[in-house]
């Protein structure tokens, strides 16, 4: 077997401990959000083990801290008309960015659960540290939205981390 040119080496072994490490930081992330989830449901068991046949302690400062910060968040992302706004590039573009922003806002908070859809998104990034939202681009689901996704090259995906 031919020797393996250092510069050919380096960059294969550079992503072998890149693995590993998204491996380990994927791993402690599922033990935080677990802990997280735990501190939210008010399961103190973790860090205050109660004796047998003693009552446990429960808290829920985490849930009281999320669901307190949720009305302020949601105003910020939801309590405008507008969602989404297009600024235009030019003063020829200011119609075009107008009917773009009343037709997106109008897509995302009328002909679909736009309220709800942020609410779920800033509460699992708060909760998980990381919000996800899925949307499909078009009308024809039923065509099949596997068809169509290949078409345009995959979901759109935001995130908030």
């Amino acid at each position: 077997m031919p020797k393996m040119e250092l510069t050919a080496l380096q960059p294969m072994l550079a992503a072998q401990k890149a693995d590993a490490l998204s491996a380990m930081n994927a791993a402690e992330l599922s033990t935080e959000r677990q802990t997280a989830m735990d501190y939210y449901l008010g399961n103190m068991s973790r860090d205050m083990p109660a004796q047998e046949g003693r009552s446990r302690a429960v808290s829920t400062d985490v849930q009281d801290a999320v669901e307190g910060l949720m009305p302020s968040l949601m105003d910020i992302f939801a309590g405008s008309d507008e969602v989404v706004r297009f600024e235009p590039v030019g003063p020829e573009d200011e119609p075009a960015a107008q009917q773009e922003t009343d037709y997106v806002n109008h897509v995302f908070m009328q002909q679909n659960p736009g309220f709800m859809v942020l609410y779920s998104f800033i509460k699992d990034a708060l909760l998980q540290k990381v919000g996800f939202v899925e949307g499909l681009v078009g009308r024809r689901r039923a065509r099949g939205a596997r068809d169509l996704l290949r078409s345009l090259g995959g979901p759109v995906h935001g995130a908030v981390s």
